[in-house]
């Protein structure tokens, strides 16, 4: 599938996330075909098990039941979790109602399999949904002209740090891949491991940050949307040149990187021990209050300025199973989470580090937040994340790719022979 990227300008400012503008291919179910009864709460099926974000949605919950439109019972599951039960969930004989997860090509493969509720109910009832932008229409928006997702908040992808660490280095963000590396150099000679990663566990898919963003700096955001969509090849001569660079970083990283999970990698950033981390928004929902007002960021170095500048900010919602009983009360439910009260209470209860996709709510205007919105805002292009742009499936082959390069960096031709090989199997799948 390709992805055609709109300009920023026919991006509304404060949804840079719908960049993948993808249109979701394949078919969908406009009407229920429920083995479920149409009776009882509507059961909410959440991966935000972070403790802010988990109790964010409590709170969110608990206000669309005061509204007495209708009940709603929230599943929190674990993230790791979800992601790898979501096809069991969305195919079983009695599926939760409504869940949490991603627009784009990822919401395509299981629309391909008829599981995805139709929307269009929702979008057309709904004033609030009419006046999200164009783009996160198209981005919702299956091939045969059928809504399949709301879309509630988007965040960014950066380099993140504490301030007063910095500070006490000696240190300043660098905005050219020189300036990175010399970055690198000094922190080194402090005793601080310079970057953490947090790719071990069941978090091996926060490695895809690093190739994504190398990709997008030296290939361009159409070459790398193209890739992940079959139309080029993992090794190509291009995606050589992203691991060539990515190799001048190498002796920076945490060599506990692939062995700890991003959770942990968090805590030693948020403890000095590692001076950066290529990260987005969520980890701070894991973060202590106290310390949210020293984290900041800069966007990843760009190493060819001839390369249109993009940015990974993904967008986050909810879809609904094509099993449903409760189809009515599924679309209430829907409809007040695309409302800027629902937003604004997530965003509350949260670490306030996500933005709303209504353009009338009021995200935290905390310096960060207004960092975050203008870095997004200045890309001239947005992708989503490895396997947003691509697939759930396909995420694995570059899991087992990307960890076996950092554990055997001299080996990378072979290992994007297999990749290739891997991927491809998922692509005539």
């Amino acid at each position: 599938m390709t992805n055609h990227q709109p300009s920023r300008r026919h991006v509304l400012a404060g949804l840079g996330a719908t960049g993948t503008a993808a249109l979701l291919s394949g078919c969908v179910t406009s009407s229920s075909s429920s083995k479920t009864s149409s009776k009882g709460a509507v059961t909410l099926q959440s991966n935000l098990s972070a403790p802010q974000a988990k109790a964010a949605m409590q709170d969110m919950v608990a206000a669309y039941g005061k509204k007495g439109s209708g009940q709603v019972s929230l599943n929190t599951v674990a993230a790791e979790t979800f992601r790898t039960q979501l096809p069991t969930y969305l195919t079983s004989a009695n599926p939760p109602d409504v869940y949490t997860w991603y627009p784009g090509s990822v919401a395509d493969a299981y629309a391909k399999k008829n599981l995805l509720l139709g929307l269009d109910d929702v979008w057309n009832s709904s004033p609030d949904l009419k006046r999200y932008s164009k783009a996160l229409h198209t981005l919702c928006t299956a091939t045969s002209g059928k809504k399949v997702f709301v879309p509630t908040t988007y965040y960014w992808w950066g380099m993140f740090y504490r301030k007063s660490n910095f500070a006490k280095w000696g240190v300043s963000e660098p905005s050219t891949w020189d300036e990175f590396l010399d970055l690198c150099d000094k922190l080194k000679s402090k005793g601080v491991d310079p970057i953490g990663l947090g790719a071990g566990g069941n978090t091996a898919w926060v490695a895809s940050a690093w190739f994504d963003y190398l990709d997008i700096r030296i290939n361009g955001a159409e070459y790398h949307r193209r890739l992940l969509a079959g139309e080029h090849r993992f090794d190509d001569p291009e995606v050589r040149k992203v691991f060539d660079r990515w190799q001048e970083v190498l002796p920076f990283f945490d060599p506990n990187g692939t062995a700890v999970a991003f959770q942990d990698a968090t805590t030693s950033l948020l403890n000095g021990r590692s001076g950066m981390m290529l990260i987005g928004t969520f980890f701070a929902d894991a973060a202590p209050k106290d310390a949210l007002d020293d984290i900041d960021f800069f966007r990843f170095p760009v190493i060819d300025p001839k390369v249109p500048l993009a940015e990974e900010a993904p967008t986050d919602g909810y879809f609904a199973s094509a099993r449903t009983g409760r189809h009515e009360q599924v679309s209430g439910l829907l409809e007040y989470l695309a409302t800027p009260q629902a937003q604004e209470i997530y965003i509350k209860g949260s670490s306030g580090t996500v933005l709303p996709c209504h353009p009338d709510a009021k995200d935290a205007g905390t310096p960060l937040v207004k960092k975050g919105r203008k870095h997004i805002e200045a890309a001239a292009e947005i992708t989503q994340f490895f396997n947003r742009d691509s697939s759930d499936a396909l995420q694995p082959t570059a899991d087992t790719a990307l960890t076996k390069f950092l554990a055997k960096p001299k080996e990378v031709g072979s290992i994007l022979t297999t990749w290739q090989r891997d991927a491809q199997k998922i692509w005539n799948a």
